[in-house]
C-alpha cells in the first residue's frame, strides 16, 4: 500500500548530518513506492508557541508563519519522520518549536500512525540520544493512534558531512524501506 512519507529536516545547517540521514530514509521510501516529501525547516519562519491555544479550537495556530503549512502537511502524512542533530543531549530547538506549534494537530483528525526519529551528534554514545527519543516519545503519547515506529542514531559525527560512509545510512535507508 502506498503511504505517504513527510520527512521534517530540523538542522540548519547546509550539508548537516540529519539530513544526510533524512535523505537516505526517503530513498528507500520512495523504493517501496511510497509518495515522499522532505520538508527542510533551514529557510522556514516558525515563530514559538504563545501557548494561547487558539488552535485548539480554530484547528490552525493564530501565528502567520511557515509552521501552518507544515503542521497541515504532517496531518495528511501515513508516516512522520523527523530527523534532528542532538544538541546538549536533546532534540534541536527547531524541531521542539515546531512540534508545540503543531498543537492543532491534537485535535485534528491526523493520519499519522507511524513515527520515525533519525538523529546525529558529536558524541556517539547510546546515552546521547536518551533525551531525544525521551521528548519525541512525549509528543507521541498525546495522539493515542500514533508510535514510535523506530528510530536511528549516528554517532560521530560533528562536522557537515562526516555522516558519508556512516552504517547509520544503510539504517535509514531500510528503515524507509520498511516504512
Amino acid at each position: 500500500m502506498q503511504k505517504n512519507v513527510l520527512i521534517l529536516s530540523t538542522s540548519l545547517r547546509a550539508g548537516s548530518n540529519s539530513d544526510g540521514l533524512a535523505k537516505a530514509f526517503a530513498e528507500g521510501a520512495k523504493e517501496a513506492g511510497h509518495r515522499v516529501e522532505l520538508v527542510s525547516l533551514a529557510k522556514k519562519t516558525i515563530g514559538c508557541c504563545k501557548g494561547c491555544l487558539a488552535c485548539q479550537s480554530k484547528k490552525k495556530c493564530v501565528i502567520l508563519d511557515d509552521a501552518d503549512e507544515i503542521t497541515e502537511k504532517m496531518a495528511q502524512a501515513d508516516v512522520l519522520v523527523f530527523a534532528t542533530p542532538v544538541y546538549y543531549y536533546g532534540m534541536s530547538g527547531q524541531m521542539k518549536t515546531m512540534l508545540d506549534r503543531a498543537n492543532a494537530l491534537f485535535v485534528s483528525d491526523y493520519r499519522f500512525r507511524d513515527v520515525y526519529l533519525l538523529a546525529t551528534a558529536a558524541d556517539d554514545g547510546e546515552e546521547t540520544v536518551e533525551g531525544t527519543i525521551h521528548g519525541v516519545k512525549g509528543w507521541i503519547s498525546c495522539f493515542a493512534k500514533a508510535r514510535l515506529a523506530g528510530t536511528v542514531f549516528a554517532g560521530g559525527v560533528c562536522g557537515a558531512g562526516e555522516i558519508k560512509g556512516h552504517k547509520a545510512l544503510e539504517e535509514a535507508f531500510w528503515m524507509g524501506k520498511k516504512s
